[in-house]
């Protein structure tokens, strides 16, 4: 244990003004309600807080300097004999709330005196902490909206809406669905990050749902009415005559909700597939076909 006057940083022949003044100055500095979650500050203010019991006591402070007690207020060892104080004459009277009454004696009308009421309140009435939860949920949940119930560890259930729209990623606030807190503090929220499960059907780009269609040659080549899947169930698309791959097609507001209100569109792209299986009469059709055989495709791109 260091020397109190020392850990205080006054002169043995201090006042006693002078050790409140130093006392109050390293306080102000040190206290755990002004430096949450310091572990130094804290330990640092226990060593000055005992300093101050000590100092500021008259009666203490006359024995420690005639050595008949140390540091700690400890009985030292007088004429032979050794007398062993109760562990509460050793304690360390700053653990608990009670121990920050000797601040009444100087701080009473000082803003840090309304700090302290303020911490002390704060831990009888403590809001509860927030708990946080994940959820997956499928594509088309995501963009449409829908309700979901979440199991908690304790077998209850929460019951969370998901609204249109929702990105993979974002959190979702329950008020007052988390730990219960203490007195009037209230009970904290609960956080549910949601995940967004691929989907193969579908990708987004921004509020615009982009969807891969493939098509045979035959739809390609004579175009006709062809069934879509959309996120809120299959819609009838016209494929115009002589489509290529890569040609995209566009279904208004079939897409996600904008944040500016509104929906985006969903953009289908064609693909042109062939069949897996030979067709003897597909190939016997472009081996006579000199007018396919003479179209480049290629002209004009860049090499």
């Amino acid at each position: 244990m260091r020397d109190p006057y020392e850990v205080l940083g006054v002169a043995r022949t201090a006042s006693i003004d002078e050790i409140k003044k130093a006392y109050r100055h390293l306080a102000k500095k040190l206290h755990p309600d002004l430096n949450p979650g310091d572990k130094a500050a804290e330990e640092k203010f226990k060593e000055v807080s005992v300093a101050y019991g000590l100092l500021g006591d008259p009666e203490k402070r006359k024995r420690f300097d005639a050595g008949e007690i140390d540091a700690a207020g400890v009985e030292q060892p007088q004429h032979r004999f050794y007398r062993d104080f109760a562990s509460e004459d050793r304690a360390n009277p700053y653990t608990s709330d009670a121990g920050y009454a000797d601040f009444a004696d100087f701080a009473d009308h000082d803003v840090f005196a309304e700090i302290l009421r303020r911490g002390r309140e704060a831990r009888a009435n403590q809001r509860g902490e927030d708990l946080l939860y994940r959820l997956s949920i499928a594509f088309v949940e995501s963009v449409t909206g829908t309700q979901k119930r979440i199991t908690l560890p304790d077998g209850s259930t929460l019951d969370v809406t998901i609204p249109p729209g929702l990105l993979d990623g974002q959190m979702l606030r329950l008020k007052g669905k988390g730990a219960p807190g203490r007195g009037t503090g209230g009970p904290g929220d609960a956080l549910i990050q949601v995940q967004v499960l691929a989907d193969p059907r579908f990708r987004l780009d921004g509020a615009n749902v982009i969807v891969e269609l493939p098509v045979s040659l035959s739809e390609a080549v004579l175009g006709g009415e062809l069934r879509v899947p959309t996120p809120t169930g299959d819609v009838m698309l016209t494929v115009p005559r002589h489509s290529n791959s890569g040609t995209t097609l566009r279904l208004k507001g079939k897409g996600a909700p904008r944040r500016e209100g509104g929906f985006g569109d969903q953009l289908v792209t064609l693909k042109v597939v062939l069949p897996k299986s030979p067709d003897p009469e597909l190939d016997a059709f472009v081996a006579g076909w000199e007018q396919g055989k003479a179209h480049d495709p290629r002209k004009g791109e860049p090499s």
